[in-house]
């Protein structure tokens, strides 16, 4: 009497579920909020030096972005000074934290630097709370993350130097997603299994959506990066009430031998449901564990860094870390990078964000039939195919006259970042073996969220040469996708329980194997028997 027969008799699709897909959509809105603030609080709007230098002639000066080219009547001569004021062009009057603290021109990189703290921030965070959850649960660390990143936007809207404004960035950076990832798993461990793909996913693809697509409007409506910080951290406290509505996790409490506590959450669960659940299906249910956790003794002594020891388990798994890196990076710079293609950045970061729910879409429709090496590999060709291509057109065609083109393009662009973040996640988890999954995925998640820092400093160098980020992120989704011809594909196989089967997992594989192509090889080669067959009969 394991976990998931206990819960199809407390009911894992009934209205304790529905609460449960609720609040998790509420966490992807508030994630999503918190996430993305950083980009609507930093865009730069067109600008131009404000007043020409006293001492020169008004006539003949031409204010640039960063200088001003006046004529010196005295000398006969064209003079070029920098600027100390600027003319912001602001939409709907709204003031950025670049407009108001003046980083432009030679403090541009204030905002990269500051920016960057985000992301050491979330590497430390994930390994903090990932720990606290262990220690005290996930629901109470899902909370208090949730809190933390809260207070770090809030406290970045009192701040006015780059200092303070770096440290806390890094304490809103503490939870980048954990809150998400922790949720996730407490829907995941109380759903069915035969709903968890379709609900988690178009959970996440429409409730992320909305959160994404209504914070450029909340921006210009506060129309000051201040008071923005403020309404999109505002959310987070109606994660309080969350331990009023949900149980613990019961997957967790039983690791932690609290099999009272465990029973106590199913039982709650039952009741909500309204099933009647007999004692003796939790007696045998907690004696199954308690078996369960004594043999546990004898468990195995895997380890994260035992992959690095054999030579194809080492090879796949710097491959996972490298793809982890490529495909954070490129997601946060192609979901931030929607300036200067002659769109209102806030509608085009608005309406670009509804990819989340095609995408969603796109994993669950075809990642079960061309595989999920083909469905990584294609996702980042595609993508770096589009990025190219964008990067391309913002160098060669005026913003002012093909505006649509371009935003088509970057929202295209968003949109293959989302489907290779969210294919890369389930394709990695089922190559791990079992034994060390966690730890695992863990690590592979932090060392892409570690090398997220740069992605400041890769927008940073559009200020030198628009496509420049755009050609730079194309090369490595490129890259990305050559090393994903190098995994073995998982679909339709029995995945690796221990590091000897990941050793030996699909050895002999070629690397152009993809199951899609496979079938129709079988299909071909089974005609064609039947066609020889039939000859021999006649």
């Amino acid at each position: 009497m394991d976990l998931q027969k206990v819960l199809e008799k407390c009911g894992n699709f009934g209205p304790y579920q529905i609460l449960l897909l609720g609040l998790f959509g509420y966490t992807n809105i508030v994630s999503s909020l918190h996430y993305f603030s950083q980009t609507i609080i930093s865009f730069t709007p067109p600008h131009s030096c404000s007043a020409p230098v006293e001492g020169y002639s008004q006539h003949f000066t031409e204010r640039l972005s960063c200088s001003v080219i006046q004529y010196d009547v005295d000398n006969s001569s064209f003079r070029e000074s920098k600027c100390t004021s600027w003319d912001f062009e602001k939409e709907s009057n709204y003031e950025s934290v670049t407009t108001e603290l003046k980083w432009v021109c030679e403090d541009a990189y204030k905002l990269a630097v500051g920016q960057s703290f985000f992301f050491i921030g979330s590497a430390l965070g994930s390994i903090f709370f990932g720990y606290l959850a262990d220690r005290i649960g996930r629901l109470p660390a899902c909370v208090l993350s949730t809190l933390t990143g809260a207070s770090g936007d809030f406290f970045t809207s009192f701040v006015g130097s780059l200092p303070w404004f770096s440290f806390t960035r890094f304490v809103s950076g503490l939870s980048m997603d954990t809150q998400y990832v922790l949720m996730y798993i407490l829907v995941f461990e109380y759903l069915s299994p035969q709903h968890r793909t379709f609900g988690l996913n178009i959970i996440l693809g429409v409730f992320y959506c909305v959160g994404l697509m209504i914070s450029p409007w909340i921006a210009i409506w506060m129309s000051n990066w201040r008071l923005y910080l403020w309404a999109a951290s505002l959310p987070a406290l109606g994660m309080l009430l969350f331990p009023v509505f949900l149980h613990e996790s019961a997957e967790w409490l039983l690791t932690k031998g609290k099999f009272d506590k465990a029973v106590r959450s199913l039982r709650g669960v039952a009741k909500f449901n309204g099933r009647e659940v007999n004692d003796s299906v939790f007696d045998e249910f907690v004696k199954h564990y308690r078996e369960k956790l004594n043999s546990l003794q004898d468990k195995s002594s895997d380890t994260f860094m035992g992959m690095l020891r054999t030579p194809r388990l080492r090879k796949f798994t710097i491959i996972l870390l490298i793809k982890s890196m490529i495909i954070t990076i490129a997601f946060d710079i192609l979901s931030r990078n929607v300036e200067g293609v002659g769109i209102s950045p806030f509608k085009l970061f608005s309406y670009s964000g509804f990819c989340y729910l095609p995408a969603g879409l796109t994993i669950i429709l075809f990642q079960n039939k061309i595989g999920r090496k083909g469905m990584a590999c294609a996702s980042l060709f595609v993508g770096a195919i589009i990025t190219a291509a964008t990067g391309y057109l913002v160098a060669t065609l005026d913003p002012a006259e093909y505006s649509i083109l371009l935003g088509f393009m970057v929202s295209l662009g968003r949109y293959g970042a989302v489907v290779a973040y969210d294919a890369e996640a389930q394709y990695a988890a089922e190559i791990i073996p079992t034994s060390v999954k966690g730890r695992g995925v863990a690590n592979i998640h932090v060392v892409g969220n570690a090398f997220a820092f740069f992605s400041s400093y890769i927008i940073y160098l559009g200020t030198f040469y628009k496509p420049l980020p755009s050609l730079l992120i194309s090369f490595v989704l490129l890259l990305g996708a050559c090393l994903c011809l190098c995994l073995p594909e998982t679909l339709h196989k029995n995945l690796p329980q221990n590091l000897e089967e990941g050793e030996v997992f699909a050895k002999g594989e070629k690397w152009y194997f993809f199951p899609c192509f496979s079938r129709r090889q079988k299909t071909h080669k089974s005609a064609s028997q039947l066609e020889s067959s039939d000859t021999i009969k006649d």
